[in-house]
């Protein structure tokens, strides 16, 4: 455990103070939950704010383009069978947000942080972790962030010697790239289901070879290490061969995936497999995710899908045909304005699926089902959406502001 610290200086405290009332604010004027108003206020009266509220925390980061916000509450939910935790539970994932949820957890034991890829060297070096989990890069808001490669360039360079023991999936080419510079690498066999951003060699630019689950540069050597975890089918396999059983109410595979990167985590500070991986089935929804509502008398799940990697999964986990779909695009700041990853899904997985197109970005992506062959109707909203489909619980599958849009109209 991390050594307490001196109580905060008299700037600190006015920061959290300000920023609190600043959030608070922001929630009585229905702006949201103010976690990043407040967080912005705070570090604008101490910009070392973010690094003093750390210091009595065992901090955990985690990043990822897919599975930080899900794998985030996991680690949570495992680790308070040791202790008190905080946690940026909501999402708000950049040294605002993150100083905000930091400035509640005055008495907690561990801080467990989602952070955005692009800040994660430097929120690691504001808050010196003692645990770091990279699950997955992959191409995402094109007009925002780097080129992957150059994203794990960097986080190769912000990790390189840190004192943190990374937990990393070894099956991510690019993922065992950025974290091979560390000294301590606990690698986790999590999977990876999309492959289209990892066929050439980080290390060489050279072209992967993929003989089964294994993968190899056969120009530079470099290669999958060897896993001490790994996920199996319905189990997590521990460094000592034990199979212990994963039991979610969240769907699909890369759950279990963020499930034995979780285990693997949780571990780190002793909290054993089975304890862990119990606490994780408590959780049935993150942040709206997965939720099943009532909406016009009708039942819909909510399911979240930003970029290419998150669509193709999202894919493999709805009901099979006839099982109708409505599908939301939009394309704001916080969603990126570029949307020609829509070329990028495999929307072809769709097919007898009754699809209704709604969002801001409705006709970029009905052009994208057009090619691809598929029956799908243009709708205003979603109430004309729910409408139309037809009878089954309706799977709703949006991008990010698409998906809050929809949480606020169904009333979730």
């Amino acid at each position: 455990m991390a050594g307490n610290s001196d109580p905060l200086s008299p700037r600190a405290k006015l920061a959290v103070t300000a920023g609190k009332a600043a959030a608070a604010v922001s929630r009585a004027a229905g702006r949201g939950s103010g976690s990043v108003i407040g967080g912005k206020v705070a570090l604008r009266l101490d910009p070392d704010l973010l690094g003093r509220l750390a210091q009595h925390l065992d901090v955990i980061l985690v990043s990822a383009t897919n599975g930080k916000t899900t794998t985030t509450r996991l680690i949570a939910e495992a680790l308070r069978a040791a202790g008190p935790v905080v946690s940026n539970a909501l999402g708000a994932n950049m040294p605002a947000g993150i100083t905000s949820a930091l400035a509640g957890g005055s008495a907690s034991r561990y801080g467990v942080i989602e952070v955005d890829e692009k800040y994660l060297a430097g929120v690691a070096r504001d808050t010196e972790p003692k645990a770091i989990a990279l699950l997955n890069l992959s191409r995402d808001q094109l007009d925002r962030a780097a080129e992957t490669r150059m994203l794990a360039e960097k986080w190769r360079e912000g990790l390189t010697g840190t004192k943190a023991v990374v937990i990393a999936n070894a099956d991510d080419p690019l993922i065992v790239w950025a974290a091979s510079s560390s000294p301590n690498v606990v690698w986790v066999a999590a999977g990876q289901e999309w492959k289209d951003d990892a066929w050439s060699c980080p290390s060489c630019g050279g072209v992967l070879q993929r003989p089964g689950d294994d993968w190899v540069c056969a120009e530079c050597g470099f290669r999958r290490p060897v896993p001490s975890w790994a996920l199996n089918g319905d189990y997590v396999l521990d460094p000592h061969g034990a199979a212990w059983p994963i039991h979610l109410q969240l769907p699909g595979r890369a759950n279990k995936a963020n499930a034995a990167t979780s285990a693997a985590v949780a571990a780190t500070f002793g909290v054993p497999p089975q304890v862990a991986l119990e606490r994780m089935y408590q959780v049935q929804a993150v942040a709206g995710r997965y939720d099943v509502v009532t909406f016009q008398e009708r039942q819909m799940r909510l399911l979240l899908a930003k970029n290419p990697a998150g669509w193709l999964e999202t894919f493999s986990l709805i009901d099979p045909p006839p099982t109708p779909v409505i599908l939301s695009v939009n394309a704001r700041g916080a969603d990126g304005t570029d949307t020609s990853w829509l070329w990028d899904v495999d929307y072809t997985r769709l097919a007898g699926h009754p699809i209704c197109v709604i969002g801001d970005r409705k006709l970029d992506l009905a052009v994208r089902l057009e090619v691809a062959g598929l029956d799908f109707r243009v709708c205003a909203d979603v109430d004309e959406a729910v409408r139309i489909a037809p009878p089954g619980r309706i799977e709703t599958i949006a991008n990010y502001t698409a998906f809050q849009d929809l949480r606020r109209r169904v009333g979730n």
